[in-house]
């Protein structure tokens, strides 16, 4: 492959974004993937680290409880949480990652569709008991995120937990000085998730495994 597939994906993101659709460089990254033209650079082939991390240290029990994986790509992080016993349903605006989903596991019992975190169905409006949101956010443009911000709070129901992955930058560093994607989130960013009736109630921040200059935090908010 001659393209570098960080590059592959910035050029793809950017493609779409000039024709003022900055979400829809999703579906083309993941078909370009499945033609082998292009490497999705999140897609880990296995649940985030950081999201095994907080399922080993919370042990959460899904037992008669619904949970929401957004941006669920192909499957990874949707399946961790399938098995901790949640209802699963798990959503991607890209059709060919929903499908690669499907292929890669087939048995399955998350519940896999297409969707858009900017225009979700009605019906999951504080509908979840978990929602997981990794990656998504930082992965749309500056201007977009805190409309989608607000999107994912309102997905968590009453007595509901959401917790939050993300790559770190600094509160100081310009907007017009981050070159996306992805476009990390400042610490006010990740405030942002919270409402007068949910609460952040942990904020940690560590380093990449892979790479150690990179800061990512990981937040967990509780609603009431």
């Amino acid at each position: 492959m001659s393209e570098d597939p960080d590059v592959a994906s910035r050029r793809i993101a950017h493609e779409s974004i000039a024709r003022d659709d900055p979400t829809g460089w999703f579906e083309h990254l993941y078909a370009a993937a499945a033609q082998g033209s292009a490497i999705v650079p999140w897609d880990r082939g296995t649940a985030h680290q950081q999201l095994i991390e907080w399922v080993d240290e919370s042990q959460p029990d899904g037992t008669g409880k619904t949970a929401l994986v957004v941006g669920a790509g192909t499957g990874w992080d949707a399946e961790l949480i399938a098995d901790r016993g949640y209802d699963t349903t798990a959503f991607d605006i890209s059709p060919t990652a929903i499908e690669l989903a499907h292929r890669n596991h087939p048995d399955s019992k998350a519940h896999y569709i297409v969707a858009d975190l900017l225009a979700p169905p009605a019906d999951w409006h504080r509908a979840f008991d978990l929602v997981v949101e990794i990656y998504t956010v930082q992965a749309l443009p500056i201007p977009v995120q805190p409309n989608a911000i607000k999107q994912v709070t309102e997905l968590v129901g009453p007595g509901g937990t959401l917790l939050v992955i993300a790559a770190a930058r600094p509160d100081d560093q310009p907007d017009d000085e981050t070159q996306g994607p992805p476009w990390p989130l400042t610490r006010a960013a990740i405030r942002s998730f919270t409402a007068p009736d949910l609460h952040l109630i942990q904020l940690d921040q560590a380093a990449s495994p892979s790479d150690p200059t990179t800061l990512r935090w990981r937040a967990e908010y509780l609603r009431d």
